[in-house]
């Protein structure tokens, strides 16, 4: 079951770099999606590009937090849970910060990583 955990938390980890190519425009997940270009914090003090630079910096960062706490998890490391709790809450942090501020398309902008993320950490925070 450890293995199949922290595989699970590795994939989790290896998803934001879908939405790291798709904020460099390398492709698009999906017609007419637009995120991160409408963050509802940022949009207001930045350019487009800017705001897809610090999109594409944050995601590859989250990754790799996963992808290394997943390692850890199986590979019992002491510091494994608490990696996994901040990857978590940086995951979710992304795209609160990114989100267009509208309460439509949510799943487009992140929702069921939220979800994926809460019940993460919520897991985690049993274990400790």
């Amino acid at each position: 079951m450890k293995v199949i955990i922290g595989i699970f938390i590795m994939l989790h980890g290896l998803v934001h770099l879908f939405y790291f190519a798709h904020s460099k425009r390398i492709f698009e997940l999906r017609p007419g999606f637009e995120w991160p270009d409408n963050s509802w914090v940022l949009a207001k003090f930045m350019g487009t590009d800017t705001i897809r630079t610090i999109a594409s910096l944050m995601c590859i960062l989250v990754a790799a937090a996963f992808a290394i706490s997943g390692i850890a998890y199986i590979t019992n490391e002491v510091w494994t849970l608490k990696l996994i709790q901040i990857s978590a809450i940086l995951s979710t942090v992304i795209f609160i910060l990114f989100w267009d501020g509208r309460l439509i398309k949510l799943d487009n902008q992140g929702a069921i990583a939220i979800i994926i993320n809460i019940s993460i950490w919520f897991v985690v925070s049993l274990l400790q």
